[in-house]
């Protein structure tokens, strides 16, 4: 089945959408003036548990915490 659809630029470029919100959210970031950019820059850290499952049940998860790369 063929489609006409038009295709997102992002998908057409070979993005995912998740790379292509993460550029989008990093030139916003850059683009704020001080004290904004600041705030905005301490809020991109992610942090995340992961916990591996073993017969069925979690297992102690781990925190981890991520800074993305500028």
């Amino acid at each position: 089945m063929s489609s006409n659809a038009a295709v997102p630029f992002w998908r057409a470029a070979g993005m995912t959408y998740i790379t292509y919100s993460n550029i989008c959210a990093n030139l916003v970031r850059n683009c704020l003036k001080e004290p904004y950019k600041t705030e905005a820059i301490s809020r991109e850290r992610v942090h995340f548990a992961v916990s591996k499952w073993t017969d069925g049940k979690p297992e102690t998860p781990t925190i981890r915490t991520d800074t993305p790369d500028n």
